[in-house]
């Protein structure tokens, strides 16, 4: 992402979007607008708007943040060993922005894992809006 233009996007964020992408902070469980929400459509980068994820794949994993099987592409990962914990940390490619971190006890017929996303690094594109919003190519996920 060109550098000037993800500066202009920063700048729009709310004070806990920001955090979360360039900061990794991590939102409240349980408070995400995304959480318990189940509209049909995909999820984007706050900061880049590059597709993360599909309402297909999302479910409700009862730890308190949006949860997802796998993702619409490639992300990046990087080992995260902070608050004591070994996790791996899933970024986003285009913005780097943080989306939050993947775990190996997702539901096993679906691959086995948890994308455990913060609902500030996200942004939702309902179905019937991906055409004019520029994701038309995303429909095909819903026939």
């Amino acid at each position: 992402m060109e550098e000037n233009k993800k500066n202009e996007r920063l700048k729009q964020l709310t004070n806990d979007q920001y955090e979360v992408t360039q900061n990794a902070a991590t939102d409240y469980p349980f408070r995400g607008k995304y959480d318990d929400f189940y509209e049909p459509g995909i999820y984007v980068d706050i900061v880049s708007g590059e597709p993360l994820f599909s309402s297909k794949d999302k479910y409700d994993a009862g730890c308190g943040w949006p949860s997802f099987t796998k993702p619409i592409k490639k992300l990046n990962y990087r080992r995260d060993q902070s608050h004591q914990m070994e996790r791996t940390e899933v970024r986003s490619p285009e913005a780097d922005s943080h989306l939050g971190h993947v775990f190996t006890d997702g539901p096993s017929d679906r691959g086995g894992l948890r994308y455990c996303i913060n609902s500030s690094a996200l942004k939702f594109i309902p179905y019937e809006q991906l055409e004019q919003a520029g994701y038309g190519e995303y429909e095909k996920i819903f026939k």
